[in-house]
């Protein structure tokens, strides 16, 4: 086992294959951007086009042509559809673009219904449809859609058919494992990448996309019914500043696909075409929409709508999203980010705490190749942010509990390369059949129920047991892949402007450079921060450290990005540093 303890990352250079950068040169992009992009996998000029005519075309998603016709059906027949949604960022945008979209095409009032965390758990499961029979304002529904959620829900799908309810499950989940076997819903139409014969090249759709593309395919089949024609059929382009906020928010892989919806609605937010629950967590957040970066939406919009789903009712954020009244959609903004606050209160709090326990589980400074940390106190809906900061200091999966409403502990994980976290999970789940009251969730994050206190503890050492088994040194080693020094001519807002322009974000990670820099002054600010002035080559240069204290050596090699400091009315490039290593 390595001794990753709190060290710094190693610090390692990204590949640029040389042919594909020169072909991008010769396209047409600047030499900076074209080995940006190369080393990111980048090949040819093309995969950069973002416009809608390069998107997937919706034909490729299995049983999409089965939603659209039952939608069109529902539509043509009156029928009312609810929309059951998920209690994150991307199940809140995934409801507002369904209840935005089906309005455009047609359908009778549509309405929704969302989980409370700590109430119902994840899911469509019987007491959701039950939820979703007693809550319609408008009626009973006729068919239930789910967004962000339903692959797995095999009890409530066959629950809701039982009662004589059509539903149409649009997920991006992976399936539900029952022993060895993939076992799916039984819901009427099922619209998921990740389903089992779907032919789909992005597997990484966010639940929002799913959504967004399930639209498309309804216009379609609407359109081939005589409802309308190419010339005045309704424009969906125009909920895509909701897709592309619920991708980046959901940390999805930003495929070519990906980027293109993502670019899309940043296009529109810099245009100012925005819904009016867009341009009020905007507002909210202090941030301007006519600069739109994919930075904003993971860091500002994203965490001020996932707060609702956190420590209040996701309805808020749905309201928020759904609204046309700019009025009340900026009052729930603000309600929004006042609970954000409350938030980051509880997550400082809760993050103290697990760092005092994580501090007791290594006494020598070196981590258990695994972490499971549980405080009777904790906030179920913060678990998971608490887990990525510890995850992120110490460079281990980390699973953090909380004690439900329900008396069962509710645990949240997240991550390293190199370890399935579902699939441990599972194994988990073979080993000790009784550890696990449920689980589920991705590679990189997941979630699991266990009974009580007893539970935890061995569950904590099944985990240690597959981690010891799966994780070897170098996987337990912190690299950080970085684009190599930044050209001295780079290093002005023109470029700042040029890269924040592009589309960023998981899989595919916004530059981070590293130079060899003489160290001439620092200083704390702001009691946590650490401001620094550097000689980088022949120029001096302004950095800033965030979150760190500690003084540097007199020389030093620094990963680092860019931003723009602007102050009295001028903008200055500032280095914000990410890693440092020392010159021997």
């Amino acid at each position: 086992m390595s001794s990753a303890g709190s060290a710094g990352p190693q610090i390692l250079l990204r590949d640029v294959p040389p042919r594909a950068a020169w072909a991008l040169e010769q396209a047409g992009l600047p030499p900076l951007l074209a080995r940006l992009f190369a080393a990111r996998g980048v090949r040819t000029a093309e995969e950069l086009d973002d416009g809608l005519g390069k998107l997937l075309p919706p034909e490729g998603l299995r049983g999409i042509a089965d939603a659209a016709r039952l939608l069109a059906d529902a539509i043509e027949a009156g029928e009312r559809i609810c929309i059951v949604a998920d209690y994150d960022c991307d199940g809140a945008t995934a409801c507002a673009v369904a209840l935005r979209g089906l309005r455009m095409l047609g359908a009778r009032a549509p309405g929704y219904v969302v989980p409370d965390r700590a109430v119902h758990g994840y899911g469509l499961t019987p007491a959701i449809v039950e939820l979703a029979l007693q809550s319609s304002a408008s009626g009973r529904p006729d068919v239930l859609m789910t967004v962000d959620n339903g692959i797995a829900s095999l009890a409530g799908v066959a629950h809701a058919k039982s009662l004589g309810l059509k539903v149409l499950v649009t997920d991006h989940h992976l399936p539900a494992l029952v022993g060895d076997a993939i076992e799916l819903p039984a819901a009427d139409a099922l619209v998921n990448p990740n389903q089992p014969g779907c032919s789909f090249e992005s597997k990484n759709l966010a639940g929002v996309g799913v959504a967004f593309y399930v639209l498309l395919a309804l216009r379609s089949e609407l359109r081939a019914r005589g409802r309308f024609d190419a010339t005045n059929q309704p424009r969906l382009d125009g909920l895509l500043d909701l897709v592309a906020l619920g991708t980046v928010a959901d940390v999805v892989k930003l495929d070519a696909n990906n980027r293109r919806l993502v670019a899309q609605g940043l296009k529109r937010m810099r245009a100012g075409k925005v819904q009016p629950g867009i341009a009020a967590l905007f507002e909210a957040a202090g941030r301007d929409a006519t600069r739109a970066n994919a930075f904003d939406l993971g860091f500002a919009l994203g965490p001020r709508i996932n707060a609702a789903g956190r420590l209040s009712d996701m309805t808020l954020g749905i309201e928020c999203l759904a609204s046309d009244d700019a009025e009340l959609a900026l009052a729930l903004a603000k309600q929004l980010d006042a609970i954000n606050r409350e938030r980051r209160e509880i997550e400082a709090d809760m993050r103290e705490q697990a760092e005092l326990k994580l501090d007791a589980l290594m006494p020598d400074g070196d981590p258990p190749p695994a972490l499971a940390i549980f405080e009777p106190e904790f906030h179920e809906g913060v678990v998971g942010i608490v887990a990525s900061r510890l995850k992120e200091r110490v460079h281990r999966p980390t699973f953090v509990f909380a004690r439900g409403a329900d008396g069962q502990l509710k645990g949240s994980g997240r991550s390293i390369p190199g370890f399935h976290l579902r699939d441990a999970l599972d194994l988990v789940s073979k080993r000790h059949p009784d550890i696990l009251s449920k689980f589920g969730g991705h590679a990189m994050a997941a979630g699991c129920t266990l009974a009580d206190e007893a539970a935890f503890e061995r569950f904590d050492r099944a985990l240690q047991q597959v981690a010891h088994e799966w994780l070897d040194a170098a996987a337990l080693t912190r690299t950080l892949r970085t684009d190599g020094p930044l050209p001295e001519d780079a290093f002005n807002p023109a470029v700042v402007e040029q890269l924040d322009a592009q589309v960023w974000g998981q899989a595919f990670e916004a530059p981070l450079f590293c130079d060899t820099v003489e160290v001439l002054n620092q200083r704390i600010v702001g009691d946590k921060h650490l401001k620094l002035r550097l000689r980088q080559g022949g120029a001096l240069r302004d950095a800033i450290w965030f979150g760190h204290t500690e003084s540097l050596p007199a020389q030093a090699r620094l990963a680092y990005r860019l931003s723009l400091d602007s102050w009295n009315g001028q903008q200055r490039v500032q280095m914000v540093v990410e890693a440092m290593e020392p010159l021997a």
